[in-house]
């Protein structure tokens, strides 16, 4: 008997192995990744982060692209769409044309027209290709509930039909033409800057209808209580100090020997140029350094016997030196170089002004992991003494810029507050 039980152990286990066999062979074949979408996908990926759709579409505490973000805009705010794959409350019942449309003619399915709070104008110059290569990214991401109040605009900003008027007036659609003239490197930037990264759309002002002003295309604006800065080759104003290495590595690292990132380009170095290819980068730079031409001559400086840098400066030594030193020189990396800073001397004051108001912290990206932070000084500086020491730092170690008003920083610090409330 045990001999007959040995034997047959052996040939159950060839039975069962010749059932595995026949049944891989009945069962249908799984098919291998589909290599070309997950390129596809990833591509989308890049491009996503090249467009910082995650810094709109994301609520604060909230998932990535399900939307909630309120936007501040001149007309009242506005909540940013869910754009996660669900059916119901996102774009997963959107086609790809359904996508490219919107992106291109700020329509949505059904033809409902959408705010220039989307940047539309500048996505209208993004390839097809590219659009669906973001499209293909979106829906390859969980799909998540989250719906959201998209009327928030009081009467009668409100009528999206209005939109017809403002596209006519203000939107041209179309793709992205290069300049034949131009090498590919510039091309490339000016792709990136005018269409996919929309950086118009922060730093071109504003007409009262709340279009870009063309004819000061990359000047500077206000945004959010913040100064998005002049980012042309303007010498006085803008880039024009700056090589394209310096403006690489500010948007690779959120730093320069002169500058770190804060307010809103702190996310944008964060979430999108941080993360972007080099060649990208550098791309990006020298576009930017070959837009523009020298501006007006700065007005002269305050002499140091003015009343109002006397004052700012004892305030000055008093909170600021031990950091940014008395020279102005700042420390590399650490806190910003305050002489020769074309931030300090903008036109607009506004990030001068709110940063010593409110305190700011600077990017933090892989190459710079620790971000400088700089404290609230608002709770113990007065309108008057706040507008001293801006006053001050804009007209010392050789900077030259008009002086700032007690009634400047009361308007933007209730401004500030009321944002917070």
């Amino acid at each position: 008997m045990r001999f007959a039980t040995k034997g047959a152990r052996p040939r159950r286990i060839v039975r069962l192995l010749w059932a595995i066999a026949i049944a891989s062979v009945m069962m249908p074949a799984v098919a291998p990744a589909d290599s070309d979408n997950y390129v596809e996908i990833a591509r989308g990926k890049a491009l996503a982060t090249i467009g910082d759709c995650v810094a709109c579409h994301t609520a604060p505490g909230g998932t990535p692209f399900a939307g909630g973000l309120a936007l501040q805009t001149p007309f009242g705010a506005i909540m940013t769409p869910n754009i996660t794959a669900d059916n119901t409350t996102g774009i997963g019942s959107w086609s790809a044309d359904d996508f490219a449309r919107a992106l291109h003619d700020g329509r949505r399915p059904g033809g409902t027209y959408l705010y220039p709070a989307f940047p539309y104008p500048y996505y209208s110059r993004v390839t097809r290709a590219d659009t669906d290569a973001i499209y293909a990214y979106l829906h390859s991401l969980p799909a998540v509930v989250n719906r959201v109040n998209r009327n928030t605009l009081p009467f009668p900003f409100n009528i999206r039909l209005s939109m017809i008027g403002w596209n006519a007036l203000f939107f041209t659609p179309g793709g992205f033409a290069p300049d034949s003239g131009r090498s590919g490197e510039f091309n490339r930037g000016a792709y990136l800057v005018e269409g996919l990264g929309h950086c118009g759309a922060c730093h071109t002002p504003l007409n009262a209808f709340g279009a870009n002003k063309a004819d000061q295309y990359l000047q500077g604006n206000q945004i959010d209580h913040w100064t998005a800065p002049n980012i042309t080759n303007d010498r006085q104003a803008g880039l024009g100090k700056w090589s394209v290495d310096d403006t690489v590595q500010y948007l690779k690292t959120g730093q320069t020997r002169t500058s770190i990132a804060s307010g809103p380009m702190k996310d944008v170095v964060e979430n999108s140029t941080s993360k972007m290819p080099d060649a990208d980068l550098r791309a990006i730079a020298v576009y930017l350094k070959e837009r523009g031409a020298e501006g007006p001559r700065p007005p002269a400086a305050l002499l140091s016997s003015d009343a109002r840098v006397r004052m700012g400066e004892a305030i000055f030594v008093d909170t600021c030196a031990a950091c940014h030193k008395r020279s102005g020189e700042g420390v590399v990396h650490l806190f910003p170089r305050l002489a020769g800073n074309v931030i300090a001397t903008q036109d607009d004051p506004a990030s001068l002004i709110r940063i010593i108001l409110t305190g700011g912290r600077g990017a933090a990206t892989d190459a710079t992991p620790t971000a400088p932070a700089m404290p609230s000084l608002g709770y113990r500086l007065g309108d008057e003494q706040v507008a001293a020491v801006v006053t001050y730092v804009r007209n010392s170690w050789g900077n030259a810029a008009s002086p700032v008003s007690a009634e400047m920083v009361k308007a933007l610090r209730e401004r500030v507050s009321a944002a917070r409330e």
